[in-house]
Order: C-alpha cells, then sequence, then structure tokens
C-alpha cells in the first residue's frame, strides 16, 4: 500500500514567500500539462492501493471547474483503498460551491486552505489575495458539503508580526471550529519575491516565543501536537504527511514533484518545457542502509512521540543504541526514551535542526 502525490505549479498569483514548483495561470498550457500528468502516472504506477492523495501546488483550486474535472479523471487511474484520505489543497479566494460540489462528487474528504494569517497586513507581505472574510466563507461551504476534515497553514516568525498578532490569528482559527493547523516558521528561501526585496529576518528569541507561545495556545484548547509544525483534534492527524515523517515509500507526480519508490528517492524537473515534452526525471539516486538510517532519524523525530525503538529495529535489524552514541543527548534532556520511543523534548523542538546534526555526528562506525 503507498501514497500519491500531484504537483499543479499553476497560481493565479505568486506568494512572497513560496519557493515551490510554480508558474502564473496559462490556460492555454493546462491541459497539456495534464495530458503530461496522466502519461507520467501511466508509466510509472504499477497498481498499488493508495492509501492517501494528495493535490499540492501551486494553487490547484485556481484551475476551471473543467480542467479540475480532467484532473480527477486521470486519478481514477489509482486503485484507492477504500477509506482512502483524499486531500487537495485550495486558496480560499478561489474556491466556490461549484468546484466543492465537485470535490464531494470525486470523493476529496480532506481540504487544506492557505491562509497564512488573518491579518491584513501580514498578508500584504506574504502577497495573499484572500481577507478573513474569505476564509470564514470558505469554511462554512466545505461543512455544507460534509467535507469536514479541513487544514489550515498559518506562519509565524514574519517582520512587523507581535506575540499578540499570533493569538488573534489563534482565536480566529478557534472560531471556525476545523479539526487540523499546520503553523509554519517563514523561512527566507532564495529567488523569493521576499530574499529579493531584501526582506530582514525576525529576531530567533522572538520566533523562539510565538512556537512556545503556539504550543502552549493549542495544548490547552485539545489540538495535539505530534509534529514540529502541526497540531490536530484527536484523529485528525494528516496521515498523508504522516507517509513522510515515517519514512514510508510513495509517489511523487507533476512538475518538480518528489519521490520514493522501490528505495529510489527521486525529483521531477522543474522546467515546464522539459516536463511537456515528457522528459520528467532530474535526479534519482538509490538509497544505502546508511542513508536510509539518517532519514529514518530526521524525518521521524519531526513527530513528537519521535522513533519506535521495536520499529527502528525491525526495519533495519539493528538496535537504535547500537547505531547511535545517544547517551549525551539523553543525559542533558535534549532528547528523551519513554521506553518504546526516542523523541526530542518538547523544550528543545525549536532547535530540533541542531539537535538532529549532533546525533548524525555521533554514528557508531
Amino acid at each position: 500500500m503507498k501514497s500519491v502525490y500531484i504537483h499543479i505549479p499553476f497560481c493565479s498569483n505568486i506568494c512572497s514567500y513560496c519557493d515551490f514548483s510554480k508558474i502564473y495561470y496559462n490556460k492555454k498550457i493546462i491541459i497539456d500539462y495534464l495530458n503530461a500528468l496522466e502519461n507520467e502516472i501511466k508509466n510509472k504506477y504499477n497498481g498499488e492501493i493508495i492509501k492517501t492523495l494528495y493535490i499540492g501546488g501551486g494553487t490547484p483550486s485556481c484551475l476551471s471547474v473543467d480542467e479540475l474535472e480532467k484532473l480527477f479523471n486521470i486519478i481514477t487511474i489509482f486503485n484507492l483503498d477504500n477509506n482512502c484520505e483524499f486531500t487537495i489543497e485550495c486558496n480560499p479566494e478561489n474556491l466556490d460551491e461549484e468546484k466543492i460540489k465537485l470535490f464531494k462528487n470525486y470523493n476529496v474528504n480532506r481540504v487544506s486552505l492557505g491562509v497564512q494569517s488573518f491579518n491584513p497586513e501580514i498578508l500584504k507581505i506574504l502577497n495573499r489575495k484572500h481577507n478573513k472574510k474569505d476564509v470564514f466563507k470558505t469554511v462554512e461551504l466545505l461543512k455544507k458539503y460534509n467535507i469536514n476534515n479541513i487544514n489550515i497553514d498559518l506562519i509565524f516568525g514574519i517582520n512587523n508580526q507581535t506575540i499578540n498578532d499570533i493569538k488573534e490569528d489563534l482565536d480566529t482559527f478557534i472560531n471556525l471550529n476545523i479539526p487540523h493547523i499546520s503553523y509554519y516558521s517563514l523561512i527566507l528561501e532564495d529567488n523569493t519575491l521576499l530574499a529579493l526585496k531584501n526582506y530582514t529576518p525576525i529576531d530567533d528569541d522572538l520566533c523562539a516565543s510565538m512556537y512556545e507561545y503556539i504550543c502552549g495556545y493549542l495544548n490547552k484548547r485539545n489540538y495535539e501536537h505530534y509534529e514540529i509544525s502541526n497540531f490536530s483534534i484527536s484523529n485528525y492527524e494528516s496521515i498523508h504527511n504522516l507517509t513522510y515523517w515515517n519514512n514510508e515509500e510513495y509517489y511523487g507526480f507533476g512538475l518538480g514533484a518528489h519521490g520514493y519508490i522501490n528505495n529510489i528517492r527521486y525529483e521531477n524537473t522543474r522546467s515546464i518545457t522539459k516536463y511537456l515534452d515528457k522528459k520528467y526525471l532530474f535526479y534519482s539516486d538509490k538509497i544505502s542502509k546508511d542513508i536510509n538510517i539518517e532519514n529514518e532519524i530526521i524525518l521521524g523525530l519531526r513527530k513528537i512521540k519521535g522513533i519506535n525503538k521495536s520499529r527502528f529495529k525491525d526495519k533495519f535489524s539493528q538496535e537504535i543504541y547500537d547505531t547511535f552514541y545517544l547517551d549525551d543527548l539523553l543525559e542533558k534532556k535534549y532528547l528523551i526514551d519513554d521506553g518504546e520511543n526516542i523523541f526530542i523534548n518538547e523544550k528543545y523542538l525549536f532547535v530540533s535542526n541542531e539537535i538532529l546534526v549532533m546525533i548524525l555526528n555521533n554514528i557508531r562506525k
């Protein structure tokens, strides 16, 4: 049983922070793109049962109803599990009732809304085109058609943003009464509009304080912190994203998509010209056992519950303590071993990258 990620690169608007593979909406090439996508799927998909399907972008919801219908018809190629989690990413400003009806007809059961903030000034910095009313209207429409498994993405650590701004965004989120939130810290990527405008990053200590506030606020309201940036009501975790964090295999289709199949990690081209010419692959690499173990650590310790020791032994035929020197990190309480799992102490989640570097530098030879 596998998972599938499909990338739709088209956007009606380019956000100032986005480094994903994207191009402006162009009606002339969308059908050509979908035809190339269909060809890629038919040539690479091996008929496995699919447990999760995730359509991301870009902005999939900027496609017209007819274009979305063509996309959903392509998806019928997959052998979807009866309980498949089927997610599509959307922007509030271009999702309407007709598109939501189409989602329902094709068994979409989870929607992830790119919100980023409810604050008009922050939205301007991020070059977003919706407002708070758009978000509430969209959530109301989704619930009308019984699509209740809804996530919103928010961003913190933005210059001029305050702890009070974070509180107001979280208060608004709670009023939406939805089960999942992904709250990411802003990362300044090269070649984004923010980087090109010489954006000044926020102070690290303030960013850490914001993160601590977010975690505490959501914990008090029964949102389980299950991954560094993700929180959900019980049983509403993103099954698809857990595929990544559990270091499990998945297909990636579309421009710039990544995949991990038959122990090979690959990345598709980000050139729309090459993709339309059916020259899909940019890079692939057979993963050695040592690299796979490193990936298990890097991905698994993003989860709040961390890495299950028995699962690690079953997967790699060796104990995690025979693989890494962890005594010092455990003694200093950077890591915790609860008997079943090893995980990063919640106090140090914000500096998890530094802890990962320490672990990977302490491999037993």
